[in-house]
């Protein structure tokens, strides 16, 4: 059931955590639907917000975000649904989000470091709060190649490279030189308008995920591992601490 389009909120503002909306859609398959909406729906690697709705002296807490021709916001079972209509207040779980935003960020600095150092493409991803990795097309990992991208890394992050995100028509951001740092462009080609994610004199990707402001604000990165998975590739496991 199409109804009209949320509003991204999260796209332009990362740090926002609560809002009002109104409820467009409310069934107990679908999920709710808002008019307005700070939720990261997920993707690229980046997992859902959770939060919770508050209306009438009531609670409904988010659990899941579906992407179908809208953002479904998923309850947790046995929660009450707001009707159709309903004037809700959202609130995104900050602690989950702030850790999701930092890794995800993390994850940039990674691909940028070692794509700038050894030459390697992303191949592969996922995140949780605080821990990710990234698999590269690394043929060969030289001596001391765990505690030089670990070292890398912290430089960046002390160098507290400013953090932006913009949009860009698709002809204009595929003219910058290696935008797509994964080893296949995984930009849907009906895409006009492609999000930019932009590490200052680091690194530049298309993506539509949340992020910190600086390299800074990612805090200490550890690389825990690397593995080989294969001929040709590797993964780097990474932790961040407070």
């Amino acid at each position: 059931m199409a109804t009209g389009g949320t509003h991204r909120l999260e796209l332009a503002d990362a740090t926002l955590r609560e809002w009002d909306a109104i409820v467009l859609l409310s069934d107990p398959e679908q999920g709710i639907v808002l008019d307005r909406s700070a939720f990261y729906p997920g993707g690229g690697g980046q997992p859902p917000d959770h939060g919770v709705l508050l209306w009438g002296g009531v609670q409904t807490r988010i659990v899941d975000v579906r992407r179908g021709d809208d953002l479904y916001l998923v309850p947790l079972d046995g929660d009450p649904l707001p009707p159709v209509g309903t004037a809700v207040t959202g609130a995104i779980e900050d602690d989950r989000r702030t850790a999701l935003m930092r890794t995800h960020s993390g994850l940039h600095l990674l691909s940028g470091v070692v794509f700038r150092d050894f030459g390697a493409l992303v191949t592969g991803s996922n995140m949780d709060p605080l821990s990710g990795r990234l698999d590269f097309n690394l043929e060969q990992v030289p001596e001391g190649f765990k505690d030089a991208v670990e070292e890398a890394c912290a430089v960046e992050v002390e160098s507290d490279r400013a953090i932006e995100a913009y949009e860009l028509p698709r002809e204009d951001a595929f003219a910058i030189p290696d935008i797509i740092r994964t080893a296949t462009n995984l930009l849907p080609p009906d895409i006009e308008i492609v999000r930019i994610v932009d590490i200052k004199g680091l690194d530049v990707q298309a993506d539509g995920g949340t992020h910190v402001a600086s390299t800074r604000q990612i805090g200490r990165m550890r690389v825990v591992k690397v593995e080989n998975k294969g001929k040709g590739f590797r993964r780097i496991r990474v932790a961040l601490e407070d």
